[in-house]
């Protein structure tokens, strides 16, 4: 029996004033500073001390990285020109190698590569960690692009201007300092620019405020401005579509992670597209696509929150706004993602969290929907245009928790898309089946949840469990083949949980805003009705169960933790937000008040305090044992939130381990060697907590 929220609200004001903002450890938030950096490696000698030292975890430790390591895993791959790029890592590669093949080479057992950037042989001779965040390429022509190169994992890239015909990086071409910088084409000779200009260029969020127009060999700071957006805003970004009959260049002004503004600039003026604010934009040949976030009326027609419109964009502009639904969603369906190709769209929707794939063709007055056939029963498929600008052929991935991935090509009237890979099967999952199940949240809404495990003769509550959650930001939980549970959870008995909670998208923007600011404790009941379903129907009890989540489901983690200890075993806490005081200070939180709200508003802390672990954890009370990771090139969650609460706790007498990765970034790891030992250390404490 739990007080009522009034009261527990009440309770937690009073705890809260006791800490204040007169933060004993405030310090930890100085996140290269020497104090701090000592206590994280007394922390990562305790922690490594305890279960890194064994031979099980050395075993372990080095089964995750060679399935990580393994030449059996798929490459996936890139179309540009007429040829096909993929990044890959591997034992002898561990920053990786940019490589391209042919289709056709690409389609044996063991295709020759040709590399074409070797970020070891760069790391090296520059003295740099660099880890790849990807390319720009300069569309449709991909005989150019940029390439960002971020240190340690850190979401602030380097980025240089590259020549993948002669495979290196250009001669006094583009180049831009390390920032959280954003830039695309708009010929071969002129970017559009968003990246730290100087004092007052940026948002509070850390991201850029104004975007430039930069020509070659010209200075940064001569660029003409393009737009400039508000301090408050998350970021202002421009880019440039580059589709042949279709050149336009285009503007977003993010103004929340939810609230956008877009523009068409045109002979250097900018004339806004009267969408909904909150509403997800792309343009597409001649067609504005819509995905809605709350309803919306426009030209005699009701559209529901959820749904895909298709809008015929200079009509839309001309005041003609009736638009064609290419998805509606209803009340256990919800729209995944949409990929558009020359001439389609490819429709991925959610049926109760599993996928459905049709593909959308105009014919002279309407859509022409055909659903691909085949897929699992419990299938995840994520679709993609190989050529938007040359075809209609896509790739299609196929996984779920115990079948590998598929990677297919698919192209219009050849039936079922074509096998280009097969991932093999990484752990033993004979005898493993894949149940779904509701359990009750505390206001009755139905939560469904995904359970991998083998048959038990008689359930009897001692089976090792864990149950996985997230939560925010419109993000969904679906079936997912990942080869690290499986060898080290799932083929030594334990049973696997991924909890669908509101706060995620599993079924549309109703269930993201249902958990969203002063409702956000919903999802945190939604856990935990997982939970009591799990503990109800004998598949664990207790002692034997553990959670884990990451970044927003750290935030989770800690929740559960402070407001649910009596139900677990042991909590893994991953890159998490915590103190959510002073969240929006640190680094990028400021972007996610839409989601969690403003701190600084009387109104909205009094909310906000209920679901702020490092606020709430209380000196006296049995917390179930805690892991806590995260990263020191972390730029966008501030390693300071583990930091504290890991101190806090072991100062009021808890046994907690914390272990920070000095690389990293929000991934928590910046290359497979990392991600074994982050990877086996949270196993190897779950397998000692949970027996």
């Amino acid at each position: 029996m739990y007080c009522s929220l009034a009261l527990f609200a009440t309770l937690l004001a009073v705890h809260a004033a006791a800490i204040g903002d007169a933060d004993p450890y405030l310090w930890l938030e100085d996140v290269t500073g020497d104090k701090a950096l000592g206590w994280v490696r007394q922390r990562n000698a305790e922690s490594t001390a305890e279960l890194a030292k064994t031979e099980e975890f050395q075993a372990l430790n080095a089964r995750l990285l060679s399935i990580l390591d393994s030449q059996e895993r798929i490459p996936f791959i890139e179309k540009r020109g007429a040829l096909y790029y993929n990044f890959w890592r591997d034992e002898r590669n561990q920053r990786g190698l940019w490589r391209r093949t042919t289709l056709e080479e690409y389609r044996k057992a063991s295709p020759a590569w040709e590399t074409v950037l070797d970020l070891d042989v760069l790391a090296q001779a520059e003295h740099e960690n660099w880890v790849w965040h990807g390319a720009v390429w300069l569309e449709p022509e991909d005989d150019r692009a940029l390439v960002l190169l971020s240190r340690g994992g850190a979401d602030a890239t380097v980025i240089r201007e590259f020549d993948p015909q002669t495979k290196a990086f250009v001669t006094n071409g583009f180049a831009l300092p390390e920032a959280k910088s954003d830039v695309a084409w708009k010929d071969r000779d002129t970017l559009l620019v968003g990246t730290d200009f100087g004092p007052g260029s940026l948002t509070d969020s850390g991201y850029p405020r104004i975007t430039k127009e930069w020509k070659r060999g010209t200075a940064l700071d001569t660029a003409m401005l393009v737009y400039e957006g508000e301090k408050g805003d998350v970021a202002v970004a421009a880019t440039s579509d580059r589709t042949p009959g279709f050149e336009r260049d285009l503007v977003t002004r993010a103004i929340t992670i939810w609230e956008s503004d877009l523009f068409l600039r045109r002979h250097g003026v900018l004339i806004k597209i009267d969408k909904p604010r909150d509403a997800d934009a792309k343009v597409h040949r001649e067609w504005l696509l819509l995905t809605l976030r709350t309803r919306w009326q426009s030209g005699g027609t009701d559209y529901p929150a959820g749904a895909l419109l298709a809008c015929n964009l200079e009509a839309f502009q001309a005041g003609r706004r009736q638009c064609d639904v290419l998805f509606a969603p209803s009340e256990r369906t919800a729209l995944a993602s949409f990929s558009p190709t020359r001439n389609q769209i490819i429709v991925n929707e959610l049926d109760n969290v599993k996928s459905r794939v049709s593909l959308l063709t105009r014919t002279t007055t309407e859509w022409a929907r055909h659903e691909l056939a085949g897929l699992p029963q419990f299938a995840s498929a994520n679709v993609t245009a190989v050529d938007p600008y040359e075809s209609d052929d896509y790739f299609i991935t196929i996984e779920d928790f115990v079948t590998p991935v598929t990677l297919a090509l698919g192209a219009p009237g050849t039936g079922v898309p074509e096998r280009l890979k097969q991932a093999p099967a990484f752990f033993n999952s004979e005898g493993l089946a894949i149940r779904q199940h509701e359990a009750t949240s505390e206001d009755g809404t139905k939560i469904p949840y995904f359970e991998v495990s083998r048959p038990r003769p008689m359930p009897d509550g001692q089976a090792p469990t864990l149950l996985y959650g997230y939560g925010g930001f419109e993000v969904s939980l679906t079936p997912a083949y990942d080869p690290l549970v499986g060898a080290a959870w799932l083929e030594r008995g334990g049973i696997f949980v991924v909890a669908n909670i509101r706060g995620g998208g599993e079924f549309g923007p109703g269930w993201h805003q249902a958990a969203v600011k002063q409702n956000r404790l919903r999802a945190y009941e939604d856990f935990a009705a997982v939970v009591e379903d799990l503990l109800t129907r004998q598949v664990t009890s207790r002692e034997h169960l553990g959670i884990e989540g990451a970044s927003n489901g750290g935030l989770l983690m800690g929740n559960m933790l402070v407001r649910y200890p009596q139900l677990f075993g042991a909590v893994v806490c991953q890159v998490p937000l915590l103190d959510m005081r002073r969240y929006h200070k640190l680094l990028a939180g400021a972007s996610w008040m839409a989601e969690y709200g403003n701190p600084d508003d009387p109104r909205e802390w009094e909310f906000i305090q209920t679901f702020s672990p490092y606020q709430m954890v209380k000196k006296d009370v049995r917390y179930p044992r805690v892991l806590f990771t995260t990263s020191t090139r972390d730029d966008r969650v501030h390693p300071g939130h583990a930091r504290k609460m890991a101190a806090r706790m072991k100062d009021m007498g808890d046994d907690v381990l914390y272990y920070e990765n000095i690389e990293g970034g929000h991934g928590g790891a910046a290359d497979n060697k990392q991600r074994a030992f982050m990877d086996a250390l949270a196993y190897t404490f779950l397998l000692k907590q949970l027996k």
